[in-house]
């Protein structure tokens, strides 16, 4: 049904921008429809894209739906959470202080912040203010990322302080693996050094100067803002609106929101080192040498045969921006997501083109089959199918995730029990970082609880053997995890481990991080 409403409701509304040139360059011949096509396809309410190229604006341009079920279109300024799109504006922040002398680089985090510490005593004094950024502390995947996804009551200094409990995955710049947890830590050493919150910096200092009039540095409610695009996600079959993100603890990793008319402006001073219309530069050229930078190498293989032109041949992360090659360029890029929103900005500076997607449904194949049908027009590069392309690979992955959960069921000693009686798992069970978690007995079966994370109750279903799986009330997380008590030798519980139930669990769900060991006394 939500394929014909969104069909019938597609409105294209091409909206001058105020104090932005318009460029004579045309977009992709039949954009339109083609945008079209790729919302029906992968079920996307809304979206709206942003084009650039030679300092000019080619197109800001909203189409769809604010909301399923609402006849509200998106427009060039409808409100998008840019999620980790954010993190450029951070690494941003830390340059316009490095400019102004207030902050090094390379100098130790622990200058700025006495206080903080890592889990490793000679990675604390070693860290530097570049390695914030940059992925290659140490950490694994999404470590830590349970401290404020979901929503949590954990504060941003909180999270800054409970990084000296994640034991690392790797030795330190050994290795890249994306986090979120750093961001915050980032977002404090301005305001220490800046004496100005993150929020605050970024609003008066970036936000402001470029333009972005329009955007806001938190929006903890998108549905009270009367043009913000709404979040949509496949739940158990089906895109239907879901609950949008409502921290604020994280938000120097990814906290803004942002619309097509504002992010053609950031693209535009990002591409010209700093500058803004009439000359004047919000950052200098100093900033953009050093946030567009290869720092920390990421592997890669080749692209499946669909998507053939995604062939590259380097691939690093710099300040806040990804780095890569694409037909013989160097391509600066980033992808955002939170809960319903997922968004794209590329940008190519030697050819002065860049693009930005921003959708209100999660489909990485949405914003990707847009971003590239853009750049290959301007770069007048062969004819590729980029919606069959995308889709090819996702229902190659659908098909590859079906298998696993059917082989995990399959798998499953059903005739197994638990080693105790349920009771026994009843308890109060604690993390060095995350905290405390609660077991309680709830009627005839178990129920897990975690302290400070509102949305994370769920029952506990046995699996087989000493392992439950976690069924979270609030389905939209689409987050079932595992638990598996380990005994004692006389009987009882020496510690609990968890993991996601699926590979289609987001990473920041990061369960396996956690050593669960029962609270004496409780």
């Amino acid at each position: 049904m939500h394929h014909a409403l969104v069909r019938l409701a597609i409105l294209v509304l091409a909206l001058a921008l105020p104090g932005l040139a318009r460029a004579q360059a045309a977009p992709p011949p039949g954009f339109d429809d083609f945008v079209a096509s790729v919302m029906d396809r992968f079920e996307v309410p809304g979206l709206s894209v942003a084009i650039v190229k030679d300092g000019q604006v080619v197109m800001a341009k909203g189409y769809g739906l604010r909301k399923l079920g609402s006849s509200a279109p998106v427009d060039a300024e409808t409100l998008f959470g840019i999620a980790s799109n954010t993190k450029v504006f951070t690494a941003t922040a830390l340059g316009i202080l490095v400019e102004e002398g207030k902050l090094d680089w390379d100098a130790p985090v622990i200058r700025y912040l006495p206080d903080f510490q890592m889990y490793d005593a000679w990675v604390t004094r070693q860290i530097t203010v570049r390695d914030l950024l940059v992925h290659r502390s140490g950490l694994g995947l999404g470590a830590g990322d349970l401290m404020f996804w979901p929503p949590t009551t954990f504060t941003r200094p909180e999270l800054v302080e409970r990084l000296r409990y994640i034991p690392p995955a790797t030795s330190f710049r050994s290795a890249y693996a994306y986090d979120n947890v750093l961001y915050p830590v980032a977002g404090e050493v301005i305001a220490a050094v800046s004496g100005m919150s993150w929020e605050d910096f970024v609003e008066t200092r970036i936000l402001r100067p470029v333009g972005m009039t329009g955007s806001a540095v938190r929006l903890s409610h998108p549905d009270e803002v009367p043009n913000a695009a709404m979040t949509h996600a496949r739940v158990e079959g089906e895109v239907r609106p879901v609950t949008p993100y409502l921290g604020d603890n994280v938000n120097p990793a990814g906290g803004i929101f942002s619309n097509a008319q504002d992010m053609a402006r950031w693209i535009m001073v990002q591409i010209d080192s700093g500058r803004v219309a009439g000359g004047a530069r919000v950052f200098g050229a100093s900033v953009t040498r050093e946030l567009w930078k290869p720092v920390t190498p990421i592997q890669f293989g080749n692209p499946p045969a669909e998507l053939a032109p995604l062939r590259h041949d380097f691939q690093f992360y710099a300040l806040g921006l990804g780095v890569r090659d694409y037909r013989g360029h160097r391509m600066l890029t980033h992808t955002g997501g939170l809960p319903g929103y997922l968004s794209q900005v590329a940008f190519i500076p030697e050819l002065g083109l860049g693009v930005v997607v921003l959708t209100n449904q999660e489909s990485g194949e949405a914003f990707n089959s847009i971003t590239y049908e853009v750049l290959d027009h301007y770069m007048d590069a062969p004819d590729w199918d980029w919606l069959e392309g995308f889709a090819a690979v996702k229902a190659r992955a659908d098909a590859a995730l079906a298998a696993f959960e059917a082989n995990s069921a399959a798998q499953r000693d059903e005739s197994s029990t638990p080693s105790l009686e349920l009771a026994g798992y009843v308890g109060t069970y604690r993390d060095a970082w995350y905290g405390d978690i609660d077991v309680a007995q709830e009627g005839s079966g178990l129920e897990i609880r975690f302290s400070r994370s509102p949305d994370l109750i769920g029952d506990m279903v046995h699996w087989q053997h000493d392992t439950f799986l976690v069924r979270w009330h609030a389905r939209e997380l689409r987050a079932d995890a595992f638990i598996t008590f380990t005994l004692t030798p006389e009987g009882g519980i020496d510690h609990a481990t968890m993991k996601p139930a699926s590979p289609a669990v987001d990473f920041s769900f990061d369960f396996q991080d956690l050593l669960l060991r029962p609270v004496v006394g409780r």
